[in-house]
């Protein structure tokens, strides 16, 4: 199975309906209380119009790798990505995946008062109660073994995602995971990228959670590098009954 497909199963709810929607390099997947694929699709082609337009006006937005200073108006998903780098120390399009994964479940809510969007192992969730999702760590003993839970108390949650073992994604470190909770999915999709680039082994581990506890706006994240694992803030590590 596939990395992608992986991360596609880590939330399951038996009463949503699930579809995907590709559109060019975005490929998300979607968890709602009915289909909603035209209007997913609307969300996508508005977010890709926004990011297209900025880039095309400002061609080094798509390339840095430090926080973005220019100043001017901007789209609100622009604005958000540009946030969060810098609340993150990492150049925006660290939080691309995540942003559009927001801006696509924040627009599904008008239909589907129960949300889970994913965007390459980036995940905004919209659902009551208590929500485990099971964390893919490349070749850890630990992927698929535990999960994280959180409580979104009804309001939107963000779960993001980054490694430097798994995936295409661009890291500066060698974690097979870190997965970040927040409120804003664009902030955990540029904080987890920021904190695997710290974790190079084991060892540092401990430091990168340390780090990871000063951006504002982190609920709690899991570090895991091969074997050793670390957890810090308002989430609870649990183990899986079953792999997904």
């Amino acid at each position: 199975m596939d990395d992608k497909k992986l991360y596609r199963n880590l939330i399951r709810n038996n009463n949503l309906v699930s579809f995907r929607v590709v559109v060019k390099e975005t490929d998300i997947f979607v968890r709602a209380e009915t289909e909603l694929f035209d209007a997913a699709r609307e969300l996508i082609l508005e977010c890709r119009g926004y990011l297209e337009t900025y880039i095309k006006q400002y061609p080094e937005f798509a390339k840095t790798l430090v926080p973005w200073t220019k100043t001017g108006p901007a789209p609100k998903i622009v604005r958000e990505m540009i946030f969060a780098g810098m609340a993150a120390g990492v150049g925006p399009m660290a939080a691309v995946a995540g942003a559009v994964a927001e801006s696509v479940g924040r627009g599904l809510l008008d239909y589907s008062r129960d949300v889970v969007v994913e965007n390459g192992g980036d995940i905004f969730i919209r659902l009551d109660g208590m929500v485990t999702a099971g964390i893919f760590a490349g070749r850890s003993p630990l992927s698929m073994e535990v999960g994280v839970t959180v409580d979104g108390c009804g309001d939107p949650v963000s779960l993001c995602t980054s490694s430097g073992t798994v995936g295409h994604s661009r890291s500066f470190g060698n974690a097979d995971a870190v997965c970040v909770v927040s409120d804003s999915c664009a902030l955990a999709d540029a904080a987890a990228t920021s904190i695997a680039n710290r974790v190079i082994s084991k060892t540092d581990i401990a430091g990168a959670i340390e780090f990871g506890r000063e951006i504002k706006g982190v609920r709690g994240m899991v570090v895991i590098k091969e074997d050793g694992i670390g957890a810090w803030g308002d989430i609870e590590v649990v183990p899986l009954k079953s792999k997904t």
